[in-house]
């Protein structure tokens, strides 16, 4: 028999770990923010060694930057639908993987691997894939479905399609695991109770199954969105915005301004944007699904 030992309360060493949680916190988030908020409000560039304070005028030059525009159009589409198919996928593989087999504990190691990859490492596989003469153009022919290769990345409707179709893919492997735990805490006399009734399938899944996985849902929606608003390493190697910007993130966006403009002052302030921007979809859309596992 072993005895569990329980944390007092007050105890010193959590109170050293929390102490010392706060201060890489405050170290690694706070201070670089804080930072980025300073330089934003100057015209820092390190090729002409300056950095003069020059107030809002970096936000005042966003309102006329057509780039930037274009930027967070394309961040924002993205995100949104990466968001709903992911998270449409991820409930559909969930409910496939709930089984206690062994062969469904390692198909769902497999629906997961996608988002222990490297980003990186994720951009040149698709790179290869999606190639002219790549594998997917190869099936697809050799099968009789297209006459000819399609150039997946040539062009900005394909590259967005392209792009959007990898970020969920990577994406969804951490859907499918939340949705799986938070359909198996679903207890199992529900379901007993509705076989009982008469209920069919969807029937179960209308009246169970979606109701019970809100708290899942909203975790999993918020948690995409603020991922795929930041998305940078599969988009600067699959396409590195191209063509045309079609594929520009704002993240992205941010790189170039900063490094290979070396605009420091303007990259810091549309970083801020873009952080604004993610904290109020990332609040509203929160509470938004907050209130609908209240009326559930």
């Amino acid at each position: 028999m072993t005895t569990r030992v329980r944390p007092r309360r007050g105890d010193p060493a959590l109170g050293s770990i929390a102490l010392v949680a706060l201060g890489l916190y405050v170290l690694f988030i706070v201070i670089p923010v804080i930072m980025s908020g300073w330089k934003s409000l100057t015209n820092e560039n390190p090729l002409l060694a300056q950095a003069d304070f020059v107030g809002l005028s970096n936000y005042t030059e966003m309102t006329r930057d057509s780039d930037l525009a274009a930027s967070l159009s394309f961040t924002l589409l993205l995100a949104g639908a990466v968001t709903i198919v992911a998270n449409v996928v991820g409930i559909g593989f969930a409910m496939l993987l709930n089984r206690t087999s062994l062969s469904y504990r390692m198909m769902r190691t497999v629906a997961f691997l996608p988002q222990v990859l490297s980003g990186v490492v994720v951009g040149y596989v698709w790179r290869y894939i999606l190639a002219r003469d790549g594998i997917l153009n190869n099936v697809l022919v050799s099968l009789g479905i297209i006459g000819e290769p399609i150039t997946w990345l040539g062009s900005p409707r394909l590259a967005m399609f392209s792009v959007g179709i990898v970020a969920a893919w990577v994406l969804t492997g951490f859907t499918t695991v939340v949705h799986l735990a938070a359909l198996q805490s679903i207890p199992v006399e529900l379901y007993q109770a509705a076989l009982v009734d008469g209920a069919g399938r969807w029937q179960r899944f209308r009246r169970i199954t979606f109701p019970m996985l809100a708290p899942g849902t909203t975790i999993s929606v918020t948690i995409s969105l603020i991922t795929m608003l930041k998305l940078y390493d599969i988009i600067a190697v699959l396409t590195s915005g191209g063509p045309a910007n079609s594929t520009q993130s704002t993240a992205l966006y941010i790189i170039q301004l900063a490094f290979t403009d070396n605009r420091y002052g303007y990259a810091s302030a549309v970083a801020m944007l873009l952080l604004v921007v993610s904290i109020v979809i990332a609040l509203s859309v929160t509470a938004l699904l907050r209130r609908r596992e209240v009326d559930l």
